[in-house]
């Protein structure tokens, strides 16, 4: 009978010690370690809906072939049902090599310059080796401006960059970033915000802190909001701003170059001046990881705006891995997000009030902030 009783009590142990490990497990990818469940996530629906979509062109093409359908009926070479946007380049023609600029006229948007295809090196430099390699470049000011000296830009950009303990990604970025901007013939200036302080990491809060530094430098007509882990793979992927706010990072490798959701608002984003401020800027109450660009989307539509994104392959970016180490995932975003419409007018750039410690580098302003949900109060209804 003891024998027994103790049987019991040890398998009841082991079954005790499996269950804690399993939960402990779940609740670290769940909560401390964010980017890797959410990636995993991200990838097994980009495979469904590489499925779905494989599975539908099947069907298409086995409904044309009985039907003797001629599937250019409807005037493209694509199959009917689908949009062709996905699978075109930029359109229109880009311009020859010898083509010549007027400094008095504005920059064309499709120049010879832009090859396309942009040669991705992930390796690690340090940031000294960059300043060296851009320092033979004069027309870079210091604090990271440059603007184009053979035609007038169409747009003057402020790159804004969240950022805490991501220092050797930072250099990868400048390495590939400032030779594109460039080639695109766009006015540009590098803002790097970054978060001191023991509270997770506020995405959201540093772009709105930074839009704020950043128009009192100049009057920027464009807005990039730029992951510094995030890396183009095309440099026709213009970087400008429109009439629409726009997602540029359509076409991610860590998700298979699949959209993971028609929402996703993620990675790089850009809007106007007057588009930001008429949505209220970034929502300030996502303290950790996700939710955010969620939120933005919401509040682009809600302003009566649409999102556009590069056609075809041009949206294409690579990820430095770092999964989001050191980084909580905000598990209060769902509730937030059920009252997006009614927090936006409360919660954004009319709500916060910061202290930045500002310090310039040669390729970027610094904006250093000690932030706390106390500098972005909302009022209670």
């Amino acid at each position: 009978m003891l024998k027994k009783v103790l049987r019991l009590s040890n398998r009841s142990f082991f079954a005790f010690i499996f269950l804690f490990s399993l939960s402990s497990s779940c609740l670290y990818f769940i909560y401390v370690a964010p980017g890797i469940a959410n990636t995993y996530l991200f990838m097994m629906q980009a495979r469904g809906k590489m499925l779905r979509d494989n599975v539908r062109t099947i069907g298409i093409l086995i409904r044309d072939h009985y039907t003797k359908r001629n599937n250019t009926l409807n005037g493209t070479d694509y199959l009917e049902g689908y949009n062709s946007s996905e699978y075109l380049g930029q359109g229109g023609t880009y311009l020859p090599e010898d083509f010549t600029y007027s400094p008095g006229l504005p920059c064309p948007e499709k120049l010879p310059s832009m090859k396309g295809l942009i040669d991705v090196n992930m390796s690690e430099i340090s940031m000294e080796e960059i300043q060296r390699l851009f320092s033979k470049d004069k027309d870079i000011k210091y604090g990271g401006h440059w603007k184009p000296g053979d035609c007038k830009p169409r747009w003057k950009v402020a790159i804004l960059i969240p950022f805490r303990n991501r220092h050797e990604h930072l250099p990868i970025l400048f390495r590939h970033l400032i030779p594109m901007l460039q080639r695109q013939r766009v006015q540009f200036g590098f803002y790097v915000i970054e978060q001191a302080g023991n509270y997770p990491f506020n995405r959201a809060m540093l772009f709105n802190v930074g839009f704020l530094e950043a128009i009192k430098d100049l009057d920027w007509d464009c807005l990039i909001f730029h992951d510094v882990d995030h890396i183009p793979e095309s440099d026709r992927n213009y970087y400008g701003c429109g009439q629409m706010p726009r997602h540029f990072a359509s076409k991610l490798d860590k998700y298979m170059y699949i959209l993971p959701y028609n929402e996703f608002f993620g990675g790089v984003s850009g809007l106007t001046v007057e588009q930001f401020g008429k949505i209220n800027g970034f929502p300030n109450a996502f303290w950790g990881w996700g939710g955010e660009d969620d939120d933005l989307w919401r509040r682009v539509l809600y302003a009566g705006y649409n999102v556009t994104r590069p056609e075809g392959d041009l949206g294409k970016y690579k990820s430095i891995p770092h999964h989001h180490r050191g980084e909580v995932q905000f598990l209060g975003r769902y509730k937030l997000l059920r009252y997006s419409k009614e927090r936006q007018p409360l919660d954004g750039l009319n709500n916060l009030k910061y202290t930045p410690n500002i310090t310039l580098h040669f390729l970027y302003k610094n904006v250093t902030v000690n932030l706390t949900p106390e500098l972005a109060p909302v009022a209670d209804d």
